[in-house]
């Protein structure tokens, strides 16, 4: 019977497959480590640094043991990854076929229902006919009903929402297009499957909402391993805590006009949706009053703002829509002859809730904020602590559970992340990466820098820095730790008195992320400007990134709303925010963004981090020894001559 041992030996069936394959003690102790715990159903804790190959360290146990595995990641790129190459290569190297679903979000799914809805309403709702008419020729044959199939329907747009589910307008069960739904399908493929792929998002919902018809995705998992895993403290945080939005409030007053129209009044007759004008109205007077008690957005308003800032206007507001909201649930429940008027009738009901949930709830509760734009606001109120509830789940279902990522510890504890999730009684492993990170990198800490909040602070880091660009020949992130400072610093560099840097300049924000990185990889000798989307989840091997600057230490702005209240809650409890809350957030983020630059060993560069608290301030220690273990300059010269030893000629301007 082949064992671990056995295929991660030289010559053994991972060698054979894979040109180039060379064994590494660290990814076999991790697969050995995963293995126990699958086998023992027990809770473990992997950091696995960059180049473990922490991928296959987690497949193959979990394909060697026969169970049924749930294998969920932060990003879809890592989940197509898993579903297209990395797991048939694997089943296949080591004889161990099996039956794998990959399973999507409901938005990526066609929903008849609201296709038929969408198509009775073209003329109403103004949608392209043309588009429209494809999407309909389509599913007539489509077997998955996955919406990627579609080249001509956008990721984003009204269309695409009108013929997709959201978990507030999907019928369930009750709905006439059950038998041929095609998100129930894949559910079931997924309850059939030996490994299901999923992605954190998906995995929560079904956790924290427990969609109704649905069924429960982890209900016969043998074991649950959770790639990226550094993200679920706050992801976990979102989905336990309440968000509501006008936009949704919009949405639930356009399902019911359409529903009301296509059911020609839903049993009140032509003239039905007539006597419904006051109700709807009602709502839109409240949500319009709710807008105009918020202050105007200028260039330096905040996006979002805490609750207790706000007018009392918009308490009066919120109150008048929950009454709306109320009202209007009475009415549609009086007309639902049909499953889905019943359904909007229920989503009323609902959101109204909500809204007052969020509105009336204590300080002490959670944290509470408000984010606008000139046509929407959302309100969100996130719980302080989620560990009691999250390790609730965690013990209701035997099963192992495995989270892995290259970032769970700060300087090699891991109780931070342990704490927030309530696993602290989990095992843990923590392995160094392979790379040579004292031969192939070097940390460059800037002497003389100004204090971080001084006026002149970007400018001097685009004047020590861009020296750097010039040596490396391009092939540069410059990240930062806000869209302000990245602005500033675009529009800074295009106004140099020596004009355009002298090559490629890409800026996040006028193209999306993946475009970006492409363009990128393409160029070799790029500098992209980004904030923290670019922080992790990026993968560029080779020459094409040899630096990468870091503007400031990636401390969560104490003035943030979310941040000011959790402060505020450990003040109350005795906590130290500081030590127990912003420093060990503050590590993990910066070792995330230090991780963009070595990414296999034939990659050299060099890390700027140009925020001099690194150094000057004692807290630097920690932060310090969370970095990989980088030779450390502090002259620019010396970072020069190394870019420029490692850098392709062929780059040059």
């Amino acid at each position: 019977m082949t064992d671990i041992v056995e295929v991660f030996a030289p010559g053994g069936p991972l060698a054979r497959a894979l040109p180039g394959y060379a064994p590494r003690r660290s990814q076999q102790r991790m697969a050995e480590r995963v293995a126990d715990a699958i086998e023992a159903r027990t809770t473990l804790l992997v950091e696995a640094g960059t180049g473990t190959g922490k991928t296959f360290a987690y497949l193959v146990p979990a394909l060697l043991s026969g169970r049924r595995v749930i294998i969920s990641t932060g990003t879809r790129t890592l989940q197509d990854q898993l579903f297209a190459r990395d797991l048939p290569l694997v089943a296949a190297a080591i004889g161990r076929p099996a039956r794998v679903s990959l399973l999507k979000g409901r938005s990526n799914y066609l929903c008849r229902h609201r296709l038929l809805t969408a198509t009775a309403q073209r003329a109403l709702d103004g949608f392209e006919g043309g588009s429209l008419a494809a999407i309909e020729r389509w599913a007539a044959t489509t077997a998955s009903g996955d919406l990627a199939e579609v080249p001509e329907l956008a990721d984003a747009g009204g269309l695409r929402a009108a013929v997709s589910s959201t978990r507030e307008n999907c019928l369930g069960q009750r709905c006439g297009e059950w038998a041929r739904c095609h998100v129930a399908a894949a559910r079931r493929a997924a309850g059939e499957a030996d490994v299901v792929i999923v992605n954190h998002h998906l995995l929560l919902a079904d956790l924290a909402l427990k969609e109704d018809g649905f069924g429960d995705l982890l209900g016969s998992a043998d074991a649950v391993i959770l790639d990226e895993a550094h993200q679920l403290p706050d992801l976990v945080t979102q989905f336990f805590g309440v968000e509501v939005s006008s936009r949704q409030v919009e949405h639930l007053l356009t399902d019911a006009r359409a529903e009301l129209a296509r059911d020609g009044g839903a049993g009140g007759g032509a003239g039905g949706g007539a006597v419904l004008t006051e109700p709807f109205a009602a709502v839109e007077r409240a949500l319009a009053q709710a807008r105009e008690s918020l202050p105007p957005r200028g260039a330096a308003a905040p996006a979002r703002i805490a609750f207790a800032d706000t007018p009392v206007a918009l308490e009066v507001a919120l109150d008048a829509l929950v009454a709306a909201l109320e009202t209007l649930h009475v009415e549609l429940a009086a007309r639902a002859a049909e499953a889905a008027l019943a359904h909007c009738a229920g989503r009323a009901a609902q959101l109204a809730a909500l809204v007052g949930r969020i509105a009336q709830a204590r300080e002490d509760e959670a944290a509470r904020s408000i984010e606008h734009d000139a046509r929407n606001f959302s309100l969100s109120m996130l719980p302080f602590d989620v560990a009691p509830r999250f390790r609730g789940i965690v013990d209701a279902r035997p099963c192992a559970w495995v989270f892995t990522s290259a970032t769970l510890s700060v300087s090699g504890d891991f109780s931070h992340f342990a704490q927030r999730l309530g696993v602290g009684d989990a095992g843990t492993l923590q392995i160094g990466s392979p790379f040579d990170f004292e031969r192939q990198g070097l940390l460059y800490l800037p002497p003389g820098m100004p204090d971080p909040a001084a006026p002149d602070y970007l400018a001097a880091v685009l004047a020590e820095t861009l020296p750097l660009v010039e040596a490396a020949r391009g092939g540069a992130f410059v990240l930062f730790t806000s869209h302000r400072a990245l602005a500033r610093a675009a529009a800074m560099i295009a106004a140099r008195s020596e004009g355009p840097l002298p090559y490629p300049l890409l800026v996040q924000g006028t193209a999306p992320r993946e475009r970006l990185l492409r363009e990128f990889r393409a160029h070799g000798n790029a500098v992209l400007l980004g904030t923290a989307s670019f922080w992790e989840g990026v993968d560029v091997k080779g020459d094409a990134l040899r630096l990468v600057v870091i503007e400031k230490l990636p401390f969560a702005s104490p003035e943030d709303p979310l941040v000011k209240a959790r402060i505020a809650h450990l003040n109350a409890n005795g906590g130290n925010p500081f030590r127990d809350y912003q420093l060990p957030e503050a590590a993990l983020a910066l070792k995330q963004g230090v991780g963009r630059l070595i990414r296999s060993e034939e990659d050299f560069g060099v890390v700027a981090i140009c925020d001099p608290r690194l150094v000057s301030r004692g807290y630097g220690r920690v932060l310090r020894a969370s970095l990989p273990a980088f030779t450390v300059t502090r002259e620019r010269d010396e970072a020069g001559r190394f870019l420029a030893r490692h850098s392709p000629s062929r780059h040059a301007a």
